[in-house]
């Protein structure tokens, strides 16, 4: 009887491969577009991850104790959808697939679609995605699995080699990974094709335990997701499913050319010829049992306590303000790439180590696990050096395309970090983050504006960016201060202003000691910090500045291209005010703080010049 049932339970699952193979090819014909090979090469394996293996409450994407599916080889969509819809989690018609409005987009969009969690589709990010989900279960001693499911071809990036090694150094048993292993690519056969000893040998090496299959056989698929929930070692499982792209139509089956091709309507009526036609079995979905757990989340007000002029970096009032969040906030995480004691992250890590995760050299990583734990509720600060942020660039696009909910620190910004020279130089960060969708850019210039700009990013929704200094630099404002989101300080001001200078970070010290020099002879300047980036309220501004002779002066340690001064001059440009930038217009090199800002004209000297320069014009 349990053998009889077994083979019901085999016959239903093929059966929905095929029907999902159906949905597929109608849905991309009916659209004119999509990956319909890449999604019939995967059909059994989403068969039996969504109506066997995993257990999730088809009314509730957000219960938190689903299983949990990433689809990272993102254009494969289509069959992700009809999952979702024979499963009973989605009813609106497959067939809008691709059609502006549609909550199928021709790759997953968490605005479009509540079932995918996050943006895929830029490949080999949703495997760190995974991870910081698996480890979101751990943090919160939950029992739900999560699945990822890749491409062969994505395979080849390194970002999923950070990954799989973070999962491993994790001991992420909860995380089981299956690559779709169909041989081809785009435009050609795989670095690897079917060599499955190779993926074997590399994801072993790895960390991972590697489980070869034939990914179109739903009994072996069966088995080893068995196996890898019962694996005695905590380690991540890899599932390496051996399949043919096209699989199960004649004439696209293991041939190259017809990736990313719907087929024509007289083509999809030969392939579905050759598709069993049957109805949907009854496959009753199991939902998860339901973890007791309490979890704090309530932050105390972070009251910052320094003495003004008193000399502290602002990286360091960054950790500051990170061990102050975490207090009684369990939903309170911080992530680092191997440098928190430069960043000192390394506060909360030593204060509250199970609210810090260490992500070493693996910044692509680190951008993918902070998005994975965002996602399960997790209030997320991650940090490195700036520069470094930029091979992350695209993690943090994609980031942001999933409407994250997250914070990321760049510290070491611009020349003024010194001798380590220009490799270490943040000097395009903001740009970078400036022009992501909703984004938040903060440029604290003391520890005071510091902490308050961390808390602000705390409660703030999207993805948030604090610029940090390495030097210290004195404390400007008393612990009473209030920051707020689109706003900036007047530090100096008078009726008799000629013009407003305006700095952030390193170069409003360097506005203000050119102010006091700018005092002695007789031009009245006004100072303002610009901590706020983006946004800005244009009218505040303007107004400030036209009370100073509608002339202003940008100075700031970024690229010339993306920066404060581009930012300003889009606000400013349309009300006749009069605009010159100082910024890093030169190839920077090693040498003390103060020589590097002399050198590309930053510093209280150049502001003073241009001023006097400028007031005489």
């Amino acid at each position: 009887m349990a053998e009889k049932d077994n083979n019901k339970v085999k016959d239903d699952l093929n059966q929905v491969a095929n029907l999902m193979r159906r949905d597929v090819l109608e849905m991309t014909t009916a659209a004119g577009s999509g990956h319909p090979t890449s999604c019939l090469s995967c059909a059994e394996i989403m068969s039996v991850l969504f109506f066997n293996e995993m257990k999730y409450d088809t009314g509730n994407a957000f219960n938190p104790d689903n299983d949990e599916f990433l689809l990272s080889k993102g254009h494969a969509a289509p069959i992700l959808y009809s999952a979702l819809y024979r499963s009973g989690c989605v009813n609106k018609d497959l067939m809008t697939l691709r059609k502006f409005g549609s909550p199928y987009e021709g790759h997953p969009m968490p605005n479009a679609l509540k079932w995918a969690k996050v943006a895929t589709g830029s490949l080999g990010q949703g495997l760190a995605v995974g991870v910081g989900m698996a480890l979101a279960a751990k943090m919160q001693s939950r029992d739900y699995r999560v699945y990822v499911l890749m491409g062969d071809s994505e395979s080849a990036e390194g970002s999923v080699c950070e990954a799989i090694s973070l999962a491993a150094h994790y001991k992420l048993n909860n995380l089981c990974v299956i690559i779709d292993v169909n041989r081809l690519g785009q435009s050609k056969e795989t670095m690897l094709g079917h060599d499955i000893e190779a993926y074997e040998g590399k994801f072993r090496e790895l960390g991972a335990n590697p489980i070869p299959i034939n990914g179109h056989d739903v009994a072996e698929l069966m088995n080893a997701f068995e196996e890898a929930r019962k694996v005695d070692k905590d380690s991540p499982t890899v599932i390496i499913a051996k399949t043919y792209k096209g699989k199960g139509v004649s004439f696209l089956e293991d041939k190259e050319g017809w990736h990313g091709k719907a087929l024509t309507d007289e083509e999809l009526t030969k392939a579905l010829a050759e598709i069993p036609e049957t109805k949907m079995p009854r496959i009753k979905i199991i939902k998860p049992q339901k973890t007791k757990i309490k979890l704090k989340s309530s932050s105390n007000p972070v009251i910052p306590d320094y003495a003004i002029g008193e000399p502290v970096a602002t990286r360091e009032a960054y950790g500051t303000a990170l061990v102050k969040l975490a207090q009684n906030n369990d939903l309170f995480v911080a992530l680092d790439a191997e440098v928190s004691n430069s960043t000192f992250s390394e506060k909360i890590a030593k204060a509250y180590p199970i609210k810090f995760v260490e992500c070493y050299i693996a910044e692509q990583a680190m951008i993918g696990i902070a998005l994975g734990l965002s996602v399960k509720g997790y209030n997320v600060f991650a940090s490195t050096f700036a520069a470094f942020l930029s091979r992350a660039h695209d993690q943090i696009r994609m980031a942001a395309l999933s409407s994250a909910n997250l914070t990321i620190c760049g510290s070491h910004v611009g020349v003024s970090i010194g001798e380590d020279g220009p490799s270490q130089m943040g000097l395009e960060d903001i740009a970078m983050f400036r022009t992501l969708p909703g984004s938040i850019v903060f440029y604290p210039s003391d520890a005071v504006s510091t902490e308050k700009l961390v808390e602000l990013a705390s409660k703030a929704k999207g993805i948030k960016y604090i610029r940090t200094t390495r030097p210290k630099t004195p404390v400007l404002y008393g612990n009473k201060e209030k920051f707020e989101l689109g706003g900036f300080k007047i530090l100096r001001e008078s009726k008799e202003d000629k013009l407003a200078i305006i700095g952030a970070g390193i170069t409003l010290h360097e506005a203000l000691k050119a102010y006091d020099i700018l005092q002695k002879e007789e031009i009245n300047a006004r100072i303002i910090d610009l901590y706020c980036v983006k946004p800005l309220d244009s009218k505040k501004i303007v107004e400030e500045i036209k009370k100073s002779n509608s002339k202003v002066i940008i100075a700031e340690d970024h690229y010339p291209q993306g920066g404060l001064g581009e930012a300003l001059s889009r606000k400013l440009n349309n009300y006749g005010i009069i605009i010159e930038c100082l910024n890093v217009s030169k190839m920077p090199c090693s040498g003390k703080a103060v020589e590097l800002m002399k050198y590309v004209g930053i510093d209280a000297e150049a502001i003073v010049k241009k001023a006097k320069e400028f007031v005489n014009k």
